[in-house]
């Protein structure tokens, strides 16, 4: 195993214990884990570990303000990503599978703060890049989201 596998394997062990965190009710600890390793990855760390870190930090918000951040920093890291650093992580189409994912959050982050045309900006990437996902738990998971968000912003188009 070379010294990138374990760093990944450690970082993405981390992530993991504090979204396990987030899961159980835990927002405080998991935000504070969350911050303390993204100060560790620093603004040049691994985009794949930004991405990942950035994305459950957002979930992790009270304020849609804040959550909405966390998610633009999550696909600026994502759109950081090259061939080469994906094909050194074993979940490489996984990863490329968090853009439907990441482009329906932004969504709901400007519904949330009644900005119904960036919502639907990002709904439409997100239904773009969902065509990429398998026909499985995650990809119906998507699917089902981006249209339950979809019926919500026709209902009420002012938010």
């Amino acid at each position: 195993m070379t010294g990138q596998q374990v760093s990944d394997d450690a970082v993405m062990t981390r992530i993991g214990q504090a979204t396990m965190l987030l899961h159980g009710g835990d927002r405080e600890e998991a935000r504070n884990r969350f911050t303390t390793l993204w100060i560790e990855l620093g603004p040049d760390g691994d985009p794949l570990h930004r991405c990942t870190l950035a994305h459950y930090m957002a979930d992790a918000q009270d304020d849609p303000d804040v959550e909405l951040a966390w998610d633009l920093r999550a696909l600026t890291a994502a759109e950081g990503l090259d061939e080469d650093r994906l094909a050194r992580h074993d979940s490489a189409a996984a990863l490329r599978a968090l853009y439907p994912s990441l482009h329906l959050n932004l969504a709901a982050d400007y519904v949330k703060l009644a900005q119904p045309d960036a919502a639907r900006i990002h709904l439409d990437r997100a239904r773009a890049a969902a065509e990429t996902l398998d026909d499985d738990g995650y990809g119906n998971g998507v699917r089902a989201a981006i249209g339950r968000l979809e019926l919500r912003l026709r209902a009420h188009p002012e938010r």
